[in-house]
This record gives C-alpha cells, structure tokens and sequence, in this order.
C-alpha cells in the first residue's frame, strides 16, 4: 500500500529522479510529439495511491472508446510538461502547475506518428475532477497496487510484428500500447527498475 500522503509523493519524486531517460536525440525526428499524464490521486478507498484512466468519447474521430491515460498531441512552442498539463485541465477540469509534477518516463514512439512522453503529476484535489464530455466518457482511479500484482500485464506474440505486445489486464478490459506500456514503465519506476518500453508493440488495430 502507499497512502496517498507526503511521504508517497517524496518516494515517488525520488523514485523519478533516480530514473535515467533514453536520450531524445534518439527518437525518430519526424513523429508528432504528444503528452500524457500520469495524474495520482487518491484511490477510491481513500487509502491507497491511484492514477487516473479515462475511458474516450465514443463520439471521437480517433481512438474513440478507448482507455487511456488523459493527454494529447502538443500545441506548437509546447513543452511535453505544459501539454500534459493543460490536457489534464481540457480533459477533467483539473488545473495545476509545474510544482506538482513529479518526472517524466521515456518516449514512447506510436505506429500511428507520434512521440510521447509520460508526465507524473501529483494531483491532490482530485474532488475538482470534472470529466469534459466532448472528450471523457469517464474517469476511472487505478490503485497503484493494481499495477503492481504479477499478473497485472503478459506478452503476447503476433504474426505482423517480431516485437512483443504488451497488455494490461483491467478488470474485464485488455489495454494495450501506448497506455500499457506507459503505465507498465511506470510501475518498474516505482520498483527502482529502468525497463525499456519503447520497443513493446501495439496490436494491429492501432497501427493508424
């Protein structure tokens, strides 16, 4: 367990920083550079850590219906921080500021063109969230220790690719990369380990 509290947002602003990220100069120039947020907040119980997962609009031109971490493409002069940052307010109303982010986790390149990179963020007054209907169809908390059971994610092998594909197991859902695989890196954050990520592949049906 790891209380929502002061102590849990130190051990996870250390546990950010002791993490080396792949150099940028390494990524592919020509994708579209976006953001997510790894926005934590109080878990449902009160108790324990959580993160947020939003489930799109079904009503959207891409990935309508689909899981994953609040974020988007980044507006041009837009920092990755900055992006996160203002989607978590488009996206659930949430308005805060570069003191509460914790890190970054590496860039994840997507078959679809774009780099992104993951911005932790402490959200405390997670009682402001206001999911925007154009874009949230809901918002979900996700226990840290959710993650972090043994089979919280497998591997799966496809014809289409030699890369494995990565999935996370969410209650009856399947969640794949990119949002499995950030989350994945996450959680091996938290446990002092620097995994790789970027070389976990997606499934066919969001190569577009």
């Amino acid at each position: 367990m790891r209380p929502f509290d002061d102590a849990t947002r130190r051990n996870i602003t250390a546990a950010c920083a002791a993490f080396t990220r792949l150099p940028e100069d390494d990524a592919p120039v020509a994708l579209k550079r976006a953001a997510v947020a790894v926005a934590l907040t109080a878990a449902s119980d009160g108790d324990d850590t959580a993160f947020l997962l939003t489930l799109r609009a079904s009503h959207l031109r891409a990935h309508r219906g689909q899981w994953a971490l609040p974020g988007g493409r980044c507006d041009a002069g837009e920092t990755p921080v900055d992006a996160a940052l203002r989607e978590l307010d488009e996206e659930l109303g949430l308005r805060l500021t570069h003191a509460e982010v914790l890190g970054t986790l590496d860039d994840y390149p997507t078959r679809s063109g774009y780099l992104i990179t993951p911005v932790v963020i402490w959200t405390a007054d997670s009682a402001a969230i206001r999911p925007n209907p154009d874009e949230v169809a809901s918002v979900h908390r996700i226990a840290l220790a959710t993650i972090e059971h043994e089979d919280a994610f497998d591997f799966i092998a496809i014809p289409e690719s030699s890369r494995r594909v990565i999935r996370f197991h969410h209650e009856t859902s399947l969640i794949h990369a990119p949002t499995a695989a950030l989350i994945y890196q996450f959680r091996e954050v938290l446990a002092g380990r620097h995994t790789r990520v970027t070389e976990l592949e997606q499934p066919v049906f969001a190569w577009k």
